[in-house]
Order: C-alpha cells, then sequence, then structure tokens
C-alpha cells in the first residue's frame, strides 16, 4: 500500500472526514443527536407544491423520536448516546426531518434555544432548503451562529435543473444558490447534500454536480446514494422497471472521481446513505455499509488517488 498523501487525515482515509474534523474542531469525538419538529416543506404542503420529492419518506427522519417535544426528544437520544459512549459524550443538536427553518420565527427560535441550552450538546445543524431563508430566518440563524457551532445543511441534490423538476424538488438550483450565498455572506458554515444515481442522470451529470460543489467550497459535503424506500413515488417508479439504480462498484467510481474533484478542506460529513432498513426496496447492497466504505478506501489506494487531487 502507498503511503496516505491526504493532509486531512488521522486514520488513514484519503478523504477529510467528519471524524477527523470533529476532532479537530472539539478535541473529542462527537455525535448526532437527531429532532424531529414535526416540520413540513413546501413541496408538501401545497405552498410550491405537493407529494414532496419523489425519494422522501418523511423528511428523511428516519432516527427520530417523533412524538416527544425537542427537549424529551433529546433526553431519549442522550441517553443512547451516554449508554455506549459514556456520560461525558458530547453531542450536535442535528434538526433532521424535512425543512427545519420552515415555521413562523418565533417558533423556531424557540425550538433552536431549546436544543441550544440541552446539557451535553455541544453544536446545532439545521436542515433545510435554499429557498427556505427568509430575512427573519436569517437573522435567527445569525443570533444562534453567534452563541454556538452552527451548521446550516442545505439540500442541493444536483445541479441539474431537468433533474429538479422531474423528481419534483420545486427548487430550482438558482433559488438553491440564492440561499447558500445568504449563508456564506452571514459566515455560516454549511454542508451541502448530493444524490448519486438520480433518474435519468448520467455519470457525466454526477460530476458536473460535483464540479459545482467544487467551484461553491462549502465547508461540508454529505454524499448520497438514491435509495428506494416503501411508500414513495420512488418505489412505483421502481417496480414499472423504469428507474435505472447504480449497481455499488459504479457508486464507488463515481464517488472517487468526485471526491478527486472537491477541495481537500472541504469535510465529507457522509459518503453513504444510511436507509431505514425496514423500508427499504432497493439497491439492496447499501445495507452493507461498511462494505461501501471499504470499497471506497480500497479504490482511492488502487488509483493512488485522494480527494482534491483534480482540484483547482
Amino acid at each position: 500500500m502507498s503511503r496516505n498523501p491526504f493532509t486531512f487525515s488521522c486514520d488513514n482515509k484519503r478523504y477529510h472526514t467528519l471524524n477527523y474534523n470533529n476532532k479537530a474542531r472539539f478535541g473529542q469525538k462527537i455525535h448526532k443527536a437527531v429532532i424531529d419538529c414535526g416540520l413540513t416543506c413546501p413541496n408538501i404542503d401545497g405552498s410550491k407544491g405537493t407529494g414532496g420529492c419523489i425519494f422522501c419518506d418523511g423528511g428523511s427522519g428516519y432516527f427520530t423520536h417523533t412524538d416527544a417535544d425537542i427537549k424529551a426528544q433529546l433526553t431519549l437520544e442522550k441517553e443512547r448516546i451516554c449508554r455506549k459512549f459514556g456520560d461525558s459524550a458530547r453531542f450536535i443538536a442535528y434538526f433532521q426531518a424535512n425543512t427545519n427553518t420552515y415555521a413562523p420565527a418565533d417558533t423556531l427560535r424557540q425550538y433552536y434555544e431549546a436544543a441550544l441550552t440541552f446539557p451535553n450538546v455541544c453544536g446545532i445543524s439545521i436542515g433545510t432548503r435554499g429557498d427556505c431563508l427568509s430575512d427573519e430566518v436569517m437573522s435567527i440563524l445569525i443570533e444562534l451562529n453567534e452563541k454556538t457551532d452552527l451548521t446550516v445543511e442545505l439540500g442541493m441534490q444536483t445541479r441539474h435543473d431537468q433533474t429538479i423538476k422531474l423528481i419534483n424538488r420545486c427548487c430550482t438550483h438558482s433559488e438553491f444558490l440564492e440561499g447558500f450565498y445568504k449563508l456564506k455572506s452571514a459566515g455560516i458554515r454549511t454542508c451541502l447534500h448530493i444524490i448519486n444515481g438520480l433518474p435519468d442522470e448520467s455519470e457525466k451529470m454526477m460530476l458536473q454536480t460535483a464540479h459545482e460543489l467544487a467551484r461553491l467550497a462549502p465547508e461540508a459535503v454529505k454524499i448520497q446514494m438514491l435509495h428506494v424506500i416503501k411508500g414513495t413515488e420512488l418505489e412505483k417508479w421502481y417496480n414499472c422497471g423504469t428507474l435505472h439504480l447504480l449497481d455499488r462498484d459504479e457508486y464507488i467510481n463515481i464517488v472517487v472521481k468526485q471526491l478527486e474533484l472537491l477541495p481537500p478542506q472541504t469535510v465529507i460529513e457522509r459518503i453513504t446513505g444510511d436507509g431505514d432498513k425496514r423500508k427499504l426496496i432497493a439497491p439492496d447492497w447499501t445495507k452493507d455499509k461498511i462494505a461501501v466504505l471499504g470499497g471506497i478506501d480500497k479504490r482511492l489506494v488502487e488509483l493512488d488517488t485522494w480527494q482534491g487531487k483534480l482540484y483547482k
């Protein structure tokens, strides 16, 4: 095995892992405590569309406690995390499900403050969309950014508007960019989400999305494989035989090429996804996360490449 040439590594990885970043930022391993506020999205409630994105199942809040208030959810999450890692474990309060800036400003402030004051919380992460960052919301986020380690996670998914329309995203790439630049101008850490294997997207298109990420140079990125989840519109497409899904080797090769394009300073917070295995229809190979991670590591070594090797 050749020597690892990648600078941002503490575990021989050839990409900038969240584990490395957290140890640099916080001095220890940091966990995620997931929260579901019971919010909706503008492409669900009719303000921009209905039905949600074709792959969406409850706003991706797979591991949340939906029947409890914020502090009760965090209490359950703290018990889960501390049971495994000890009472000194610290965690980020992750507002995960649906669009977590899509509510009245006073309501959002109450949610965020409840998390901010909870024991063992060392930061807050808020999942949202680029078209749900009003001036009122930005004011709250700027205040929050002064009080804690804040990350706002934006669903970019793809840079291609034809795909955005196909998946019923109801948020154009230009609308996404408007929200992204608001956050950048305010100095708020951003994490952008993309999905590989979206309907009708070629490898070339997925690499174009990676080029766009490189141009934007966010602080962090999450890379996800498209999951077909039971009960979604995407399941209907899959059952009709009209949907091509990437196999594991295809996914690994695309991710490696995307990593080569991204700035080495950009943290890769996720490189494959965790779907709800009880509801996952396909692809079956995503259930073996260890094999996917190992495959990416192996391919990087075989090619003697790393994150940012082709970044300009």
